[in-house]
């Protein structure tokens, strides 16, 4: 009765149901190859097995420093998602309660720069790191620094651009009641204003920290043969051979890389749910 009462909600429900399968169909599809022999990954039988194994996954963690890997991941990751609310945080602020010369413009220009393909900036920021790392080498090539400069520069915009919306919800009144307490300026910003936009906080941070975590193209770039600073992604490359690929540890090196933004997002969930919303209201 409630379909027939509601179609265009009945109809809505059912394209939600396929798009989430046609989105969760991947994910799908790598943990069914992790688990299948080797004998079944390129074979053409049926999508499914009947022999599920875990020989993918062990090779996939017997990679000469894997450990070393994961933990680069988590160190570039963690650094992006602090830095990235940290400064965002402050400009979106800066942005929306201050008023100065070239204001607008800053704000057009944050939307310009995420419309630049980022293959087109690759090689510029390959030389841009090895003229810095002559500076200062810890943010050159062959560095994590170099990695964690390049991802905060990508995901600030970005970040900004949405917590203007949240700071711009707190009301100005706010601001100057608390002033009138005998609040500073600084106090404001941390004691009321950050907790206010803490729910945007969390919804950026889980994009930086996918962006981060994911990364192939830059970490393939900039680290160029230091072994030790080499990231997860770049651990599946080993997988990956002219005359042989071995997809089932690549699809098990896949699935645990999967698993920390799975736990991130779960820790994060209720507000990222209460941040996304308030982003689409502002």
């Amino acid at each position: 009765m409630s379909a027939i009462r509601h179609p265009g909600r009945a109809l809505a429900e059912a394209v939600t149901v396929v798009v989430a399968g046609v989105v969760a169909f991947p994910l799908f599809w790598m943990v069914l190859t992790a688990v299948k022999p080797p004998d079944e990954v390129v074979s053409s039988a049926l999508p499914w097995t009947t022999r599920p194994t875990l020989d993918s996954f062990v090779r996939a963690l017997t990679v000469q420093d894997f450990g070393r890997y994961f933990l680069n991941s988590v160190i570039v990751a963690v650094a992006v998602v602090a830095l990235s609310m940290l400064v965002a945080f402050l400009a979106a602020a800066a942005l929306t309660r201050l008023r100065f010369r070239g204001r607008t413009t800053m704000l057009v220009m944050l939307l310009v720069v995420q419309m630049v393909p980022v293959e087109a900036l690759t090689v510029p920021l390959f030389f841009l790191m090895r003229s810095v790392g002559q500076s200062v080498p810890a943010f050159g090539l062959n560095h994590l620094g170099s990695l964690v400069l390049v991802h905060l520069a990508f995901s600030l915009p970005f970040s900004i651009w949405m917590l203007r919306g949240f700071v711009a919800a707190v009301p100005v009144e706010l601001e100057e009641a608390a002033t009138l307490d005998g609040a500073s300026r600084f106090r404001f910003l941390w004691g009321v204003l950050f907790p206010l936009v803490a729910p945007g906080l969390v919804a950026t941070s889980v994009l930086s920290f996918i962006h981060a975590w994911n990364d192939f193209l830059f970490a393939k770039t900039f680290i160029i043969s230091a072994a030790d600073a080499q990231t997860l992604p770049l651990a599946l490359q080993v997988f990956v051979k002219p005359d042989q690929n071995d997809w089932g540890a690549v699809m098990a090196g896949s699935t645990l890389m999967t698993i920390p933004v799975l736990v991130f997002f779960v820790l994060v969930q209720r507000r990222l749910v209460t941040g996304l919303a308030g982003s689409v209201k502002g």
